[in-house]
């Protein structure tokens, strides 16, 4: 007992000690210095948080100095949040800066449209009083939006999960309702869970609208569901996550992915942007049902997917004017089999978040998996086509194109007018038979480790220069115009793009 009182008196004279001010201080003479003079807090949605941002405030004097007082001109009632050297508030009262010293205030906000006239909100941080009185502007663009969020049990009040094929699932989430299943560009629409179209229904996203999912969220299409996405050139339809702050802008796996079960019909993507989520497009099952999953894609990008850019099982894909870039598994991976045709299309995977064990593309026509307790089984499912037309397959890795082949099913490919990167150190996959460019049965205009000059490969930018291998390279097809609206019906260029001359860099 004596050594216990004995430690619980050190703990106090510790703590004394701690909260003493051994240095002295004068008062704050108007002389602070600032990081910034504007503390920009990005774009937010109404009703959901902003990231974190930090101003660092200095003192440059030779004496350690007191700031009588730190506030928000607004008060209590300001939408900005602050913490001053480790304290949270909205009003700070005698805080302490040594000499040639800094102190850090982070901001936050939350607001809510509805209750703010103008959408620009902005206040002050106030720093002393008086003549001395010394400020920096906070400013945030507030967005409306049409918001999606998951039913609750009313008893429980537990998010529900969907019903899917009549089973109960652990995915958050609810179908939409009729009046849910047109998104326009008149608001953003921001979904939390698994917003899922219903059978018999489709739902229309227009052209110029912004889709925008939380973590954890993203779009299903369900069995006999159709999905229509109308962009058009001049009004792309934007799919991201829900985050606007600009250090959210190249951030993978914000969201989950757009999901396109087995038995849905006539889906259409055209003219979208897709990215920043663990997936951009799962098509399929890993059981390759029977159902047929088809869509029909278009001069559209896919770009900075966690894992896949698209990964289609026993699908059907029809796709021109294709742009899937980076990706931590593989930009296009169609396994189990399946039926796809790819015409002038882009697939570059410069993945830098890690190591990409898969090739930009994989095609195959099975597909591996283990149960709990039972040994591994694997599923085979006829190849019936994967016919690539005037594509680029390139990227940061030794080899961006693979066929894996298991006997046993039928295994049907063709690739033509294509520039392919492969270049493995493997001497098996040197060696496969699928993979020999030589067969032409397979393979015709084959450009082996051409480059294709992307202008920015880094920044998902990959329209090719005018030293790129892949100019005047493909064969004529319908698609007579590239992703942009170029014309190309005379001497095409492999790839999504036709080839520019780029602008040379200030020295």
């Amino acid at each position: 007992m004596r050594y216990f009182l004995t430690f619980l008196i050190c703990i106090a004279l510790i703590s004394i000690s701690s909260c003493r001010k051994d240095f002295s201080t004068i008062p704050s003479s108007g002389n602070l210095e600032f990081s910034k003079d504007t503390v920009f807090l990005d774009t937010i949605f109404t009703n959901i948080g902003s990231s974190t941002y930090k101003l660092k405030v200095y003192n440059r004097g030779n004496n350690a100095i007191t700031i009588p007082k730190i506030k928000l001109e607004k008060g209590t009632s300001s939408n900005y949040r602050l913490n001053v050297d480790g304290i949270p508030g909205k009003d700070f009262s005698n805080i302490d800066i040594l000499a040639k010293d800094s102190i850090f205030v982070f901001i936050e906000t939350t607001v809510n449209v509805a209750k703010e006239t103008n959408p620009l909100y902005t206040d002050r941080i106030l720093f002393d009083n008086g003549n001395n009185q010394q400020d920096v502007d906070l400013v945030t663009l507030v967005k409306d939006a049409n918001f999606i969020f998951p039913e609750r049990n009313p008893t429980s009040m537990k998010v529900d999960n969907l019903i899917l094929d009549g089973k109960q699932t652990t995915v958050k989430g609810r179908f939409l309702e009729p009046n849910e299943l047109t998104f326009s560009k008149t608001k953003p629409t921001v979904i939390y869970g698994y917003a899922a179209v219903p059978a018999n229904k489709t739902l229309t996203i227009e052209a110029g609208a912004r889709v925008h999912f939380h973590d954890n969220s993203g779009l299903i299409v369900d069995n006999k569901a159709t999905l229509k996405v109308n962009g058009t050139l001049t009004e792309k339809v934007i799919i991201e996550g829900d985050r606007l702050e600009h250090s959210f802008s190249e951030i993978p796996g914000q969201w989950g992915f757009i999901f396109i079960r087995p038995g849905s019909v006539n889906n259409l993507i055209e003219n979208t942007i897709i990215k920043n989520g663990v997936a951009g497009i799962l098509m399929g099952d890993l059981l390759g049902s029977n159902k047929k999953t088809k869509l029909t894609i278009k001069n559209s990008e896919i770009y900075n997917n966690a894992a896949y850019g698209i990964w289609a099982r026993n699908s059907e894909i029809v796709a021109h004017n294709l742009v899937i870039g980076n990706a931590g598994e593989a930009s296009l991976a169609t396994t189990l089999g399946g039926t796809y045709n790819f015409t002038h299309s882009t697939f570059a995977n410069f993945w830098n978040n890690g190591i990409r064990q898969n090739p930009a593309v994989l095609v195959n026509n099975f597909q591996d998996f283990k149960e709990k307790d039972k040994p591994e089984t694997r599923v085979l499912k006829d190849l019936k086509a994967a016919n690539f037309t005037n594509c680029i397959f390139d990227g940061n890795n030794n080899f961006e194109l693979l066929f894996d082949k298991v006997e046993g099913s039928l295994f049907n490919y063709s690739v033509r007018n294509s520039l392919i990167k492969y270049n493995p150190s493997n001497e098996n996959l040197k060696k496969l038979p699928e993979m020999d460019f030589t067969n032409s049965l397979f393979y015709k205009n084959i450009i082996t480790n051409g480059n294709p000059v992307f202008r920015n490969p880094q920044k998902e930018d990959f329209i090719i220069g005018e030293k790129s291998d892949a100019i005047n390279k493909a064969i004529s097809t319908p698609f007579t115009t590239d992703i942009l609206g170029v014309n190309r019906s005379s001497n095409p260029d492999v790839g999504a793009y036709q080839h520019i001359k780029f602008k040379e860099k200030n020295p």
